[in-house]
């Protein structure tokens, strides 16, 4: 059910959702959060609200999406109330501004926080270039960034220097099923430590530098990323389980060289045994931020990736 509010304000649309829950009509469920979504009104609203309403099977929340115009026109505040079949296991509410209140944003949200439960505020695409000093990002206690979709062309750079407790991107949790591959292939014979680490994959893309830095980070020898921009292998990617196209450990008695096959394939070769092949799923948006929604404590393994791109070498063409 959609409850539509026209120039409304932040009191009305609390009243609107306290009547909702005296009603009783649409049940009760315990929120044990708030997601705050913040975009502009030339991204993709659907594919957001459609994640975060997917997110909340797993994590039962209150969504509280901010679609921002431009600023320079009259103030006005337009929302929808999402319940029931159309918000999935939270209640959404979608906010559109315009005018000098975009530049308000906690002000805007603060009178339709839960109380007492904690706040995750999600860019899921142009980031604050340090989002632990946002306003917005001040009050959260995780704050959750996508690389791969700010248009920014140092947004990896921004997260790596501006690095916060509570902060995490969407583009990390990309790679977790890889990652998993990855320890799996190393727990299996021959017992040699990695001399040496190649990870391939397209140029632009935040999640093959991070798997750089997390290999540097974890078995501390260098690792080369080595850009692949073959027009065929990136249209392969974008159907790909994992962005990292091909990664080689370097062991003395060879190589154990992991690819992506296809859209749910990985090949895994390890010296004198037999190829293997390893199914993976493909991660949406919506299961990178389930994962995200899990821990609400600080990612260390994250910042402990962001300092491993320290030690990632990269050649030049």
């Amino acid at each position: 059910m959609i409850f539509t509010l026209s120039d409304t304000d932040t009191h009305e649309i609390a009243r609107t959702l306290v009547e909702i829950r005296d009603d009783g009509s649409q049940g009760t469920t315990s929120r044990v959060l708030t997601l705050i979504a913040v975009a502009k009104d030339t991204d993709n609203i659907r594919s957001v609200i459609s994640a975060s309403k997917d997110a909340s099977r797993e994590h039962p929340c209150r969504v509280i999406v901010l679609v921002t115009g431009d600023p320079d026109r009259n103030t006005r505040i337009d929302a929808e109330v999402r319940i029931g079949g159309d918000a999935g296991a939270s209640e959404i509410i979608v906010i559109d501004l315009e005018g000098e209140v975009t530049r308000h944003l906690v002000h805007v949200v603060t009178p339709l926080l839960l109380p007492d439960t904690p706040i995750v505020v999600w860019w899921p695409y142009t980031a604050p270039v340090n989002p632990a000093e946002d306003p917005l990002g001040r009050i959260a206690q995780r704050r959750i960034t996508d690389s791969q979709k700010d248009p920014l062309v140092d947004a990896l750079y921004n997260r790596r220097n501006s690095y916060t407790d509570g902060d995490s991107d969407l583009a990390w949790a990309r790679i977790t099923p890889w990652r998993g591959v990855v320890a799996s292939a190393l727990d299996q014979p021959p017992f040699e430590p990695v001399i040496e680490a190649k990870v391939y994959g397209a140029t632009n893309c935040p999640s093959v530098d991070l798997a750089a830095g997390w290999l540097a980070a974890r078995l501390g020898v260098p690792v080369t990323r080595i850009a692949v921009d073959d027009p065929s292998v990136k249209k392969q990617a974008s159907l790909n389980v994992t962005p990292v196209e091909r990664v080689e450990l370097v062991r003395p008695s060879g190589a154990t060289v992991l690819e992506a096959l296809d859209g749910q394939t990985i090949g895994v070769s390890v010296p004198n045994r037999e190829p293997a092949r390893v199914a993976v799923n493909l991660r949406t948006d919506a299961d990178c931020l389930a994962e995200e929604l899990r821990h609400l404590d600080p990612d260390h393994a994250y910042d402990e990736v962001l300092r491993g791109l320290n030690q990632v070498s990269y050649p030049v063409v």
